[in-house]
């Protein structure tokens, strides 16, 4: 619990950086004349999207498996394709508006906020990129690690429209509209991918034999299990839920049972990250 109140905090904290990173590199965008910079804050706005479906997939983990549980996991596919909805029309709009520019009107050079804006976004998003990356490692959070790596590909598209504006205020005017089509292909991409996401793998897929085999390996060594009676599993948006039946003495009270069912709960779900939740029913042993 205490990992998911960590994580939790961290995402709280860069989807505020990134609300007004964003927000300050959209207002240099437009008052920098800079069609890049404009496209990059699409970028980082895409960023506080991302973070907030590890909030939503935090709020899920720590929640019983249960009827209203699996409501909610139908609400993180929703947020997932409405969010890569927005991002994917966000991206087209900024194609558009740069394509229109390079062709049918006269491009001027940006002005130095941009640029400006620009190198802040480089240095704050690669500290969020540390910052969330040791945090993640900490925590053996896959979704947060990879919400890290959206903070090191916002500091790269940073990066690149840093360049493109500089060219462009050193006589290569054309550079800024180009590099903004740039950025917002990979805003369309990140859409895309999270749009796609939404309808990946169904809720009853089995899941690998080498995660059976280990979850097999710690049950059976477990103090008090006497065997396993049934393992049923399924994946859901990357996450593993088991439903297992053990074996225990038929003479043990029914508290030593309850012990033995929640210290194996623990267990599982601390050593084999990937699970997100596993409940066991105990099963007297007649034998």
């Amino acid at each position: 619990m205490e990992n998911f109140k960590l994580g939790a905090k961290v995402s709280w904290v860069t989807v505020g950086i990134n609300m007004i990173l964003g927000v300050f590199k959209l207002f240099a965008g437009v008052a920098g004349r800079s069609n890049a910079m404009i496209a990059d804050s699409m970028h980082t706005f895409s960023d506080v999207f991302t973070t907030i479906l590890v909030l939503v997939g935090f709020d899920i983990s720590t929640k019983e498996a249960n009827d209203q549980n699996s409501i909610h996991k139908k609400y993180e596919l929703l947020f997932k394709k409405l969010f890569g909805i927005i991002m994917i029309i966000m991206g087209l709009f900024v194609v558009y508006d740069s394509l229109k520019l390079l062709i049918f009107e006269k491009i001027t050079r940006p002005n130095t906020i941009a640029l400006v804006a620009a190198l802040i976004s480089i240095i704050v998003k690669e500290l969020m990129y540390w910052y969330t990356i040791k945090i993640s490692r900490k925590i053996k959070s896959l979704s947060m690690e990879a919400d890290a790596w959206h903070h090191r590909e916002d500091a790269f598209s940073s990066i690149v429209t840093f360049i493109a504006i500089l060219s462009s205020k050193s006589g290569l005017a054309p550079l800024d509209a180009i590099a903004s089509i740039v950025v917002s292909i990979i805003v369309i991409r990140v859409g895309s991918d999270l749009y796609n996401k939404s309808k990946d793998r169904p809720i009853d897929e089995a899941i690998t034999n080498e995660i059976i085999n280990n979850l097999e390996i710690i049950i059976n060594e477990f103090y008090g299990v006497a065997g396993i009676k049934s393992l049923k599993s399924r994946l859901f948006n990357n996450g593993i839920y088991i439903d297992l039946d053990i074996f225990v003495d038929s003479n043990i009270s029914v508290k030593e049972g309850h012990d033995i069912a929640k210290s194996l709960q623990y267990k599982i779900e601390n050593e084999l990250s990937n699970i997100k939740h596993c409940m066991v029913h105990i099963v007297p042993n007649n034998k």
